[in-house]
């Protein structure tokens, strides 16, 4: 059994060290936070090992067992990487420490979202046709005939953004598109647009905000989008058109989901100005 080095710190000491703003792993240079880890693995049974700031792979270990004992805040799973991201960091030091992030950084953004929690509870008419008055509203704001029954995930989110534009008399800065994929690629050269990608959101969630749009690419042309409403622990709160209760991209409704996480959020988030 090896030596531990180094003072036990209490738990309540040790949850309030906060997110440090990446994805804390092997070859981590900040000693001060690896220790922190390698204390907490210790106090949660995880251990024994040396608390020595070396995230090396005894401790790369260690963070495997512990998210193999331990479900994330919402009792699910954590994925067994032995990587300290969000959701690993929440459980391990207390949802608290990775921040909460609630506030639009605009006007515009804020108002998307008033927008779009204004149509939750909207549903096909009938059920899975892709049809009904508010859906077709938000096809044909794209342009489209909404009698060829378009999956209209990024119709709703362009629709949202249109709304507010009208209202604050402006253009519309979001690419008019009912394509997901076609609207991540478009907003590489629009105006006012700004693409995060996967990495850089994985390992730092503060740079999502609410109004921000997701991203999901399941390959071969198929995509799923909506509007992000709150960043919590590394999980997403969204409004979602064309989905339902269990995240589908080819739904039946607007919903709000509170389950998904940055890291499944494949090809990134877009933000307008």
């Amino acid at each position: 059994m090896p030596e531990l080095t180094g003072a036990i710190m209490t738990s309540s000491a040790v949850e309030q060290l906060p997110y440090p703003g990446r994805i804390v792993k092997r070859k981590e240079k900040d000693k001060t936070i690896v220790e922190a880890v390698q204390r907490r693995l210790n106090e949660m049974g995880c251990g024994p090992i040396d608390v020595d700031g070396d995230f090396g792979e005894e401790t790369e270990k260690a963070v495997k067992l512990f998210q193999i004992r331990f479900p994330d805040a919402d009792g699910q799973p954590l994925k067994v990487d032995g990587e300290m991201g969000t959701l690993t960091w929440s459980r391990m030091f207390g949802s608290q420490t990775v921040p909460v992030t609630n506030i639009a950084a605009s006007d515009l953004l804020a108002r998307v979202v008033e927008i779009a929690k204004s149509q939750i509870g909207i549903m096909e008419q009938p059920s899975g046709s892709n049809r009904g008055p508010e859906v077709d509203q938000y096809v044909t704001r794209c342009g489209l005939d909404p009698k060829g029954k378009f999956a209209w995930c990024a119709a709703f989110v362009y629709w949202c953004f249109d709304q507010v534009s009208k209202e604050l008399a402006r253009k519309n800065p979001v690419v008019k598109t009912a394509g997901v994929l076609a609207h991540w690629n478009g907003a590489g050269t629009q105006p006012g647009a700004t693409r995060i990608t996967k990495l850089k959101a994985t390992n730092n969630p503060s740079l999502i905000k609410p109004g921000h749009i997701f991203i999901i690419d399941f390959g071969k042309g198929a995509g799923h989008t909506g509007l992000v409403e709150q960043v919590t622990s590394g999980k997403l709160v969204t409004i979602e058109g064309n989905t339902n209760d269990g995240g589908s991209r080819e739904g039946i409704g607007v919903f709000r989901r509170t389950q998904r996480k940055i890291a499944q959020i494949n090809k990134g988030f877009i933000e307008y100005a």
